[in-house]
């Protein structure tokens, strides 16, 4: 895991993902499950429910990744990425609308684009296989 460094961000992303998920549920007390506003996680990132334990799959799914291999924990960088990337753009939509089940205000916006942007560089762009030359 130390000389892959896909390995190591989806562990380090997943390990911070699945704190903020667990932590997200002492700031959701009396938040129903989707609640278009909720508590505000260290005071700025607004969470409810559904938002916290959405962390903690995505969080799982890359520790997992992180542990099992490089092409693993690629392979999830490279689609908690782009959903990520989805999401911090959605959601500049979403806000003010029925259809906010996350809760999102604009700094989790931010966080899911900069958390997609390292995600997708290091997935796409780490440990890249080089082209196999045949010899004939």
């Amino acid at each position: 895991m130390r000389t892959s460094p896909n390995r190591l961000i989806a562990v380090i992303f997943g390990a911070v993902y699945v704190v903020v998920g667990l932590l997200g549920f002492a700031v959701t007390g009396g938040v129903s499950f989707l609640a278009t506003e909720g508590g505000l996680l260290l005071g700025i990132f607004m969470v409810n429910p559904l938002h916290n334990v959405a962390h903690l799959l995505i969080g799982a799914a890359l520790v997992i990744a992180g542990l099992v291999s490089t092409k693993a924990a690629k392979a999830t960088n490279v689609v908690v990425g782009a959903a990520y990337l989805l999401l911090g753009i959605a959601g500049f939509f979403l806000v003010g609308t029925a259809a906010n089940i996350l809760a999102l205000n604009t700094f989790d916006h931010f966080l899911h684009l900069a958390s997609a942007l390292l995600l997708l560089a290091v997935g796409l762009g780490a440990e890249r296989e080089s082209p196999r030359v045949a010899l004939g």
